[in-house]
């Protein structure tokens, strides 16, 4: 049974920083490229930040030179530090693992994070 377990939101000030994590069990984490998303009520789920199993990522324009995805294959984590953050960052923040071959896909329960002005 996968299961991604999502920590480290809270409330922040804007120009503030928040690390979040998602540990993985129940799978294979080196196979599984992983992803951050969020979002906000009336709006989509959105990409925020994806690093696949090389090491390679990927950051939506809004969070580039912010945002840090990083993931450690020892501990089955994947890291996403936020830096500098906004109003606008304020979301629920979902961790995201998809498998590099068959698409398999499975989801955390998200976070909130709040970002006052």
């Amino acid at each position: 049974q996968v299961q991604l377990v999502e920590s480290g939101g809270g409330l922040v000030q804007a120009g503030g920083s928040l690390t979040l994590s998602c540990e993985a069990s129940g799978l294979t984490f080196g196979s599984y490229a992983m992803g951050w998303y969020r979002r906000t009520p009336g709006k989509e789920r959105e990409l925020v930040a994806l690093i696949i199993t090389g090491g390679s990522t990927n950051y939506a324009d809004g969070v580039k030179g912010r945002f840090t995805i990083s993931r450690d294959n020892a501990k089955n984590i994947v890291y996403l530090q936020m830096t500098s953050l906004k109003p606008d960052d304020t979301a629920v923040y979902y961790c995201n693992v998809r498998h590099i071959w068959s698409g398999t896909g499975y989801w955390g329960q998200g976070t909130q994070v709040t970002v006052s002005s």
